[in-house]
């Protein structure tokens, strides 16, 4: 592995060493990266006094951070800027780690949990199973390429995303649900995925992975000296995975609305799904409850409820009854305020794009801002409108 720059200063001379001196080659695959250059996109340099000393950075932030920022978002032979904004998200993605593993860890100390899965698995185990497994088989495809920007991209997100804002939130059902054959499942499934994610993710932030590898019930010395995990045929569950999408999309789609309409999270409300997929959207009557800020659920063929906010999403329709998710009067007379600033920021915009002293005068790179943000500001006063039609 090493830098473009030095092809013929490193890599040429040393199998010109190796063919003279050995009579053989000394590698047969060499990685070539990019250069780290500063924010600016300049090359660092004594001279512009842009360097970055790696141990400062190690200091501040940690290895495990800097590691996953150089190798985050790079593709063979293309440089990268570095900058401590991306050092820092890599710390957050490090912090979201290490609160996953103390949540799975408050929750199974005084339990006696094995490293392995459940002989009962719930719909839910089986998604998060598939998921893990497909991203198990890309990464090792990803790695044979050194497609390394690729991989960690692919674990940044099923970890993030998949693992801890939907499953571990799942699971907190049945770790509170009482039931405990049910709870001691989803105990297991945690400890069993976070395990084997830690060794995905082990080649590029080894300190932190190794840490928690250990604190977790495991089998061997040390992670670093374990198998690497690998595509399992047995591990795919197409159909609770498809089954879940649908719940998951339904749950996104109810957030999104409720974000729209500036509903504060603890506000809950009932929801009705129409839908010719049944058994599916009852299996996820939990999921809607805790995620979907519902306070109950019913599910049938057809609804007809006046004046309910609708949803559509591929697999059902939604209705949420709109006086327990806003106060009308309230909200119609915010969106009035909104409405009047918006309007009043986009006759700013626009009257400089028709003055054509501004638009002679100033760069391209500002005219181009207002016009940018002159569309924007048409969209939001569609959907504010959109949304005041709703509520009358």
């Amino acid at each position: 592995m090493t830098g473009y720059d030095i092809i013929f200063f490193w890599v040429a001379r040393m199998i010109f060493s190796g063919m003279e001196h050995m009579k053989e080659i000394p590698f047969k695959t060499v990685f070539f990266h990019g250069l780290v250059r500063d924010a600016q996109g300049r090359k660092m340099s004594k001279s512009l006094g842009n360097g970055i000393d790696p141990l400062e950075v190690i200091a501040q932030y940690g290895a495990d951070a800097l590691r996953f920022t150089l190798v985050t978002g790079i593709t063979p032979g293309n440089d990268t800027r570095f900058s401590t904004e991306r050092v820092e998200a890599s710390r957050n993605f490090a912090n979201k780690i290490w609160n996953a593993s103390r949540f799975i860890l408050m929750n199974t100390d005084g339990h006696e949990v094995e490293n392995a899965l459940p002989n009962m698995l719930a719909p839910e185990d089986k998604w998060i199973l598939s998921e893990f497994n497909r991203v198990a088989g890309e990464v090792n495809e990803n790695l044979e390429k050194f497609e390394l920007g690729i991989a960690v991209q692919k674990l940044y997100d099923f970890i993030w995303d998949e693992f801890c804002d939907w499953y571990i939130e799942i699971a907190k059902i049945r770790l509170t649900g009482g039931n405990e054959e049910a709870a001691q499942a989803a105990r297991q499934v945690l400890v069993w995925v976070m395990s084997r994610t830690l060794a995905l993710l082990h080649p590029f932030m080894p300190y932190i992975t190794e840490e928690i590898w250990q604190s977790l019930p495991h089998d061997g010395e040390a992670l670093v000296v374990s198998s690497y995990p690998a595509y399992d045929g047995a591990l795919s569950y197409p159909e609770e995975t498809a089954k879940m999408e649908s719940v998951m999309a339904a749950v996104r789609a109810i957030r999104n609305r409720r974000s729209e309409m500036n509903v504060a999270p603890g506000r809950r409300t009932m929801l009705y799904i129409a839908t010719s997929r049944r058994e599916v959207f009852e299996e996820g009557r939990e999921i809607f409850l805790r995620m979907a800020y519902a306070t109950g659920v019913e599910v049938g063929e057809s609804f007809d409820i006046p004046g309910a906010v609708t949803i559509v999403t591929p697999d059902a329709k939604l209705y949420i009854p709109m006086e327990e998710l806003v106060d009308k009067e309230a909200e119609l007379k915010r969106l009035k305020k909104e409405l009047e600033s918006a309007e009043k920021q986009l006759n700013t915009a626009n009257a400089k794009l028709h003055n054509e002293k501004f638009m002679s005068k100033a760069p391209e790179n500002v005219v181009e801002g207002v016009r940018q943000n002159a569309k924007k500001l048409e969209e939001h006063i569609a959907l504010i409108r959109s949304s005041m039609e709703a509520l009358q």
